[in-house]
This record gives C-alpha cells, sequence and structure tokens, in this order.
C-alpha cells in the first residue's frame, strides 16, 4: 500500500511540473519527508501530512479521497509518525470541515463517538444556562488592534510576495463559524471584557461546528486551561488529561500503545477550544503563550483582552498566524428589548404590585430604569449602562429582578447607595446567590426530584467554602471536583483521617474473622475484653503503618487520588486494544511492591508490640531485636509480594470504563462507588489468599538462613483473613477518590459544618440553580467572578 500512495503523490506532483525541492518549499512539508513517501520507504504517515501536500498540489476532492482512503489502506488506523521538524499549516479551509477525510478503524469510531458525547453535553449545558430564553443576548463582535493579531500574510498562510485579502472580522452569534472558516489558519483569538460572553461564545461555535452538514475533520473540545502551568504539563498532555478525566472511555489503548485520548491528539483530530487564557496565573502566561505559539495546532483561545495585551508585550508577539477578535459593549437598545422580555410576572401583576401596589398591572418592571437610561448625561444612567454592558451583568440583573417578586430595579438608579460602578456590580454579584435559594415552595427538577428549600444563608456559606478552596494556592482553581473537595485539608488532618479509617478497618476485620473462627469452634472463645483489647491494638499499630504511608505519599505530592478510568475485564487478552498485559503487570508491581513492604514493616513492629503488651513475650532485648528485624524483613516481603502480585494481576484486567461513565460528575461519582465496592470484594479474597500463599514461599526461601521460621496453617489463613479483609477496606476508604470522597467530604467537612451531609444533592442543586455549571466531570462556578465574590464573602 506504500507503493501504492507513492506512486499516487508521485504522479500528482508531475502532472503540476514540480520538483520535490519545489513541492516541499510550496506544503512547508521536508524534502526527506516527501522523497521517503514517493519512493515507500515510510512506512508511518499523517493524515494533515498528505492534506498539506494536497493542498499544495492543488488536487480535486475525489484526487484527495484517494490520498487518503490509500493511507488508512496503509497504516489501518495507526497514526505514530513523529510530528514535522519544520512548522506546518493547517488543512485548507474546505478539508477542514469535510467528512470525506476521517481516519481508519478505531480512531474514526472514537473522534465520532467523541463528537456526539460533545454535541449532547454542550446542548445540555447551553439549554441549562438559558442562552436562548427568552431569546439570546446579542453577541457581536469586531477586529482586535493590529498588535494583538498576527500579520494579515501570516493568518492567511500565503507564500512570500502574495498580497492577504481583507478579513471580515465583524459578526456576530450567529456567524461564529463562518468566520473561523474564513481563517486560513484555523487559529482564532477570542478577547472580551470579563462577562462579555466568551465562554457562551466558545459553546456556540463548538455546537455549530458539530451540527454542520458536513462533520468537521477535527472535534471540537472546550477545555478550561486556567490550571494550566505551562512550565510543567506540555500542551498535549494538558488536552491528554482533560480529554481522559471528561472520557474515560477514552483511556484504551491503541496498537501504537498511547491511549485513544492521545492518539486523538497526536492524530490531530481535536480542535482545541482553550477557554479562560486571562485564568492563567499571572507569572505563567507568557510561558503558555510561548508554549502555544511553538505550535501549529489549530485553536481557538478566549481571554480578556488586558491580561492577553500583557502576554503579547511579555514575549513580544501575539499568537503567531491568529485572527483575533473582540466582544462588543450590549447597547441600550440590546437592553430595551431584552429585559422587558424577562419580566414574565408582569402579565399577571408582581407580589405587592397591581392596584394596591402602585404598580399598573401589565406595566414591565424594567420600564421606569429604561426609560432613564436614555437619559445619557444623567450620572446615576451613566454608571448603570457602564454595567449593564455584558451579558453577566444583565444576567444578574434578570435573575434579581425579573424572577424575584417584590425587588425593584429602579433602587440600581441609586447614587448614594451605589457611589460606583464596582458598587453596583458588588450589589449584583451579592444578591445572585440569596436570590436563586430564596424559594418557599419545593420546585421541581430536571429529573422530576424535588428540590430542597435551603437556607440561603447556609447555602451561600457552604458556596463560600467551595469558592474559598479553590482559591488556595498561587492562583485561582475553577475545576470543582468531588475527588478533590478535601484535598485543601492540612496534611495532619488527612493523615489523621487515614490512621482512624485504616485502624477502624483493621480493628473490625480482627473483630469479625476472630467472631466467625470462634463461631465455628476452630479457636477457644478469649472473651470479649481481650478480643477487643487485641482488636483496637492491633487496628491502632496497622493504623499507624497505613497513616505513616499516607505521609510519605503526600510528602510526594502524591496524596490526589484521582477517580477510577477502568473496570474489570475476565480476559486479559484484547488485541484491539493494543494493551501489553507484562508491561501493565510490572509497571503495577512495582509500586505496590513498595507500598506493600512499607506496610508490612509497619504489620511486624504491631505485631511485636502487641506480643510484649499481651506478655506472651517473655525475651531478653536482644533476643527480643532479633525477632522483630526478622519479622520485619519476612513481613515486609510477603505483603510487599502480595500487594505486588495482586494489583499487577487486577492491572491487566482493567478494560477502560464505557463513554457515558463521566458524562457528568454525578455519574463519575456513581460509576467510581460500584468500582470501589468491586475492588473491595475482589481484593479481600485475593490478598488473603495472596498472604498465605506468599508466606509459605517467603518462609520456605529464608528457612534455615534466619533460623527456624514457622508459618502454620491455621495463623496463615486467620492473618490472610484479617489482612485481606482489612487491608481491602483500608485502602478503598484512604487511597481511592471515592473512599477519600466518603469519609472527608462527605464526613469530616459536614463535621466541621463547612458543608451539607447532602453534598451530593446541594452540589446538583447548585448547578439546577445556576449557581454552578459543568464542564465534564467536574463542576465550576458560573463565572469567575461569581467565585472570587463568595470566596471573599467566606474570609470575610
Amino acid at each position: 500500500m506504500t507503493d501504492e500512495l507513492g506512486a499516487l503523490l508521485r504522479r500528482l506532483r508531475k502532472r503540476v511540473r514540480l520538483t520535490q525541492e519545489q513541492l516541499a518549499e510550496r506544503s512547508t512539508v521536508s524534502v526527506r519527508t516527501i522523497r521517503r513517501l514517493e519512493t515507500g520507504r515510510s512506512t508511518d504517515h499523517r493524515l494533515r501530512t498528505l492534506h498539506l501536500l494536497a493542498d499544495a498540489l492543488e488536487v480535486g476532492t475525489e484526487e484527495r479521497r484517494q490520498l487518503t482512503d490509500t493511507l488508512d489502506r496503509a497504516q489501518e488506523g495507526a497514526v505514530v509518525e513523529a510530528p514535522e521538524p519544520a512548522p506546518t499549516a493547517p488543512i485548507a479551509p474546505d478539508a477542514a470541515t469535510s467528512a470525506a477525510d476521517p481516519p481508519a478503524g478505531g480512531l474514526a469510531d472514537a473522534a465520532a463517538s467523541l463528537a456526539r458525547e460533545a454535541r449532547r453535553r454542550w446542548q445540555r449545558e447551553e439549554g441549562h444556562r438559558r442562552v436562548h430564553d427568552p431569546f439570546p443576548l446579542p453577541v457581536r463582535w469586531q477586529p482586535v488592534p493590529a498588535e494583538l493579531m498576527d500579520r494579515p500574510e501570516n493568518v492567511q498562510r500565503l507564500q512570500p510576495g502574495a498580497t492577504p485579502q481583507d478579513l471580515n472580522l465583524s459578526g456576530d452569534l450567529r456567524s461564529v463559524v463562518e468566520t473561523y472558516r474564513s481563517i486560513a489558519s484555523r487559529r482564532l483569538v477570542i478577547l472580551g471584557r470579563a462577562g462579555s460572553g466568551k465562554s457562551v461564545l466558545a459553546i456556540k461555535f463548538a455546537l455549530d461546528l458539530l451540527a454542520a452538514p458536513a462533520a468537521p475533520a477535527r472535534v471540537p473540545v472546550i477545555f478550561s486551561i486556567g490550571s494550566w502551568d505551562p512550565t510543567t504539563t506540555t500542551l498535549r498532555d494538558l488536552l491528554v488529561g482533560r480529554l481522559l478525566r471528561d472520557h474515560p472511555h477514552l483511556a484504551r489503548r491503541v496498537p501504537s500503545g498511547s491511549t485513544l485520548a492521545a492518539a486523538l491528539v497526536d492524530a490531530e483530530l481535536i480542535l482545541p477550544v482553550l477557554d479562560g487564557f486571562d485564568e492563567i496565573a499571572e507569572a505563567l502566561r507568557a510561558a503558555a503563550l510561548e508554549t502555544l505559539n511553538a505550535t501549529s495546532l489549530p485553536l481557538v483561545l478566549t481571554s480578556r483582552r488586558d491580561e492577553y495585551a500583557r502576554a503579547v508585550r511579555a514575549v513580544h508577539a501575539p499568537l503567531v498566524w491568529a485572527a483575533g477578535i473582540e466582544l462588543t459593549d450590549l447597547t441600550i437598545e440590546d437592553l430595551t428589548a431584552y429585559l422587558p422580555r424577562t419580566d414574565r410576572l408582569v402579565a399577571h401583576g408582581r407580589e405587592g404590585g397591581g392596584a394596591g401596589g402602585g404598580e399598573e398591572v401589565g406595566a414591565g418592571v424594567w420600564n421606569a430604569v429604561l426609560k432613564r437610561l436614555r437619559v445619557r448625561d444623567a450620572p446615576e444612567s451613566t454608571r448603570l449602562a457602564e454595567v449593564l454592558r455584558t451579558p453577566l451583568m444583565v444576567i444578574l440583573a434578570r435573575t434579581m429582578y425579573s424572577e424575584a417578586p417584590g425587588k425593584d430595579p429602579e433602587e440600581l438608579l441609586d447614587t448614594a447607595r451605589f457611589p460606583t460602578t464596582g458598587h453596583l456590580e458588588e450589589h449584583l454579584l451579592a444578591g445572585f446567590v440569596p436570590t436563586v435559594y430564596r424559594r418557599r415552595a419545593l420546585e421541581r427538577a430536571d429529573a422530576g426530584r424535588e428540590r430542597r428549600n435551603r437556607d440561603p444563608d447556609q447555602a451561600q456559606r457552604w458556596l463560600g467554602y467551595l469558592a474559598h478552596s479553590l482559591s488556595q494556592g498561587t492562583h485561582d482553581q475553577q475545576d470543582l471536583a468531588w475527588w478533590r473537595l478535601s484535598q485543601n485539608l492540612r496534611v495532619s488532618t488527612r493523615v489523621l483521617n487515614t490512621v482512624l479509617v485504616s485502624t477502624l478497618c483493621m480493628a473490625v476485620a480482627y473483630w469479625l474473622v476472630q467472631l466467625l473462627v470462634t463461631a465455628s469452634g476452630h479457636v477457644e472463645p478469649t472473651g470479649l475484653g481481650p478480643s477487643v483489647s487485641y482488636g483496637l491494638l492491633g487496628g491502632v499499630c496497622s493504623g499507624a503503618a497505613f497513616g505513616i504511608t499516607y505521609f510519605a505519599l503526600a510528602v510526594l505530592g502524591r496524596t490526589t487520588a484521582v477517580p477510577s478510568r477502568v473496570r474489570l475485564r475476565l480476559s486479559a487478552a484484547d488485541r484491539r486494544t493494543g494493551r501489553r498485559p507484562l508491561r501493565t503487570f510490572f509497571t503495577r508491581f512495582r509500586f505496590m511492591l513498595l507500598g506493600g513492604s512499607v506496610l508490612g514493616v509497619g504489620y511486624s513492629l504491631a505485631v511485636a508490640l502487641v506480643s510484649v503488651l499481651g506478655g506472651e513475650l517473655t525475651l531478653s532485648h536482644t533476643e527480643l531485636m532479633k525477632i522483630v528485624l526478622i519479622n520485619t524483613l519476612l513481613y515486609g516481603l510477603i505483603i510487599g509480594l502480595t500487594a505486588g502480585l495482586i494489583f499487577g494481576l487486577l492491572a491487566v484486567f482493567e478494560a477502560p470504563m464505557d463513554i457515558t461513565a463521566a458524562a457528568t460528575p454525578i455519574r463519575l461519582l456513581s460509576v467510581n462507588r460500584t468500582a470501589a465496592g468491586r475492588q473491595l470484594l475482589v481484593l479481600a479474597p485475593a490478598l488473603g489468599v495472596g498472604v498465605v500463599l506468599c508466606g509459605y514461599a517467603v518462609v520456605h526461601l529464608f528457612q534455615g538462613l534466619l533460623g527456624t521460621l514457622l508459618w502454620p496453617l491455621e495463623g496463615a489463613v486467620l492473618l490472610g483473613a484479617t489482612g485481606g479483609l482489612g487491608g481491602a477496606m483500608a485502602y478503598v476508604l484512604a487511597f481511592t477518590a471515592w473512599g477519600q470522597w466518603l469519609t472527608l467530604s462527605r464526613i469530616w467537612l459536614p463535621m466541621t459544618r463547612r458543608l451539607p451531609w447532602d453534598t451530593v444533592t446541594f452540589l446538583e442543586d447548585a448547578y439546577q440553580r445556576g449557581v454552578l455549571r459543568q464542564a465534564g466531570a467536574v463542576y465550576q462556578f458560573r463565572h469567575i467572578r461569581l467565585q472570587r465574590h463568595l470566596a471573599q464573602s467566606y474570609r470575610r
């Protein structure tokens, strides 16, 4: 097939009478790559390379299809060629939105399913934000100043000497895809004020591109990049990591060995819509812009203007090859058309209105305010018009006055109460949460469940804590992930939680095993007092070992457990996923061997302490130390080998979750709760049997070298049962994402009154009320300004 591709490419080149060097100059593909393609010496090709060559050769649609079809047959879905060393241009405008050139096999299916899921997700989010109720607020744009945009000839990817055409970079919400398609480089920067509608425009762009009759060659995916640190995380790793977080099924392996998410990014089947450049830490924005400038990847970037301009000045260049548009302010005419139609109580009279309330039935609550806003020279109208120039503030004002009976927006014109625009904006931000929670009757949520009537002050305090927790660090985070809610607790608190949970798990396991073996008649009853004492003492020592392990992980920064992206399967063989069982086994075995050995050392010390305190050992200090050292070595090896083997084998039998696993944060939580339960059911017996068998192997290996070693069957089974059950419970509750969520976010934080007891219901209720939004598998506050306001209120 490589010969067929080379012959076709060579025939097309000769038809237009170009040498390989001339084709290389015109297409920006290296001569070496062209030569390898034509001679058939290259077995790994990139779809983008063929598009560049097709553009340079000016081939038609049918010949372009022949090229890509030949590529599909040649590589059978595997895309592994490294990027070209020279910068390359994105695909041509017509090809960028053509469905004629999909990659073969699994990547095409993965891209198609990702597109369907993304479209459903953002349609749901657009509906939840009530973008179309009663109609979309006007979002218009104009070209950015010349210093914030690359040269026109670079944006249009012209050859030297060519004359650039005028770009039409003005438009509105309905023409965002057309504006993007007119840009040959496929790189666009969207600037605007805080709350000007950049995120809504990004959603509209993704939905319109996905809804086009010809499916796009690249799937638009919105990535919030406010927490991106470009000095430690490459752009590729950021994209791959977010895809894996929001779409766990993309963890499946492809023949090249990488994940499906990485393959989609490397094959340039993802169009990144990078939202929130201005939310990156100020000291990192220049590095982020330099990182983006080092790529030729088609993308869309949103930012506030001033923050982007400072980054441009810092690196002495805007985003290369990128056109730029800036969102314009709303006008008085826009407000006049929009705000009265949001007042749906006008037809029936307002609470406190009507004939007895001094307001004519049928008169809009906004009429007087809009009339005053038309008086442009008045200070109060100028100040309010300045505030209501962005969709964010208009939505806040609508929520407070159109949807809350008894409130009069004329108070916004009070210059004594609100002397500056800052005071007005803070008033609207402060009133949003109490307004949406001040509901007297139970309301129906989308799923048909009754929504609880929460106290507004309590809700604001809980939301304030969540916002405050996101602001802990060098810069504000935006992703409110359920598995990270407890990470802002002090390390000492989390270590104490690990010790307490592990102690309880090991003690309960000891009591259950003792109860079973006593009831079966295999062991003489020891009495309630000794059993409770031994269980607690052994649990405390084992819990201390787990706590030490957790503290060591905290020092290394490895305590943030992420949701499991896998499920157990029955067959380890899966050629379609390209998994390598041996590599998978040894990777997991290596880490768990070390962790299990640490726990084994702690357990040996616990055994010695229990024996000494119980009066079972009456030895000299020298003999006692010798026994402790031998037991430390043996238990470390036994438990370390058991953990390594069991977790290594489980890794071989893991498979990615289904595509709907992370459709919402609640869905991901439910899936991980089920996964944690299955882990417990599998790990408990597996670890128990593993301790028995590994114990026999280790004792046999060191028999005679360390003296006479005993490993009686009855004691081994008791140890295995206790360690398997207790260790599995401790691992699931203390070291998995769902376990930490349960013990810290569902118990500890509510006990300290920082979150409600029904945390899941509260988060979902806040989302339904419009305070939070969903971004894949995480929540975010409706806007960063609302998040910062709530955080400041909580700290005050």
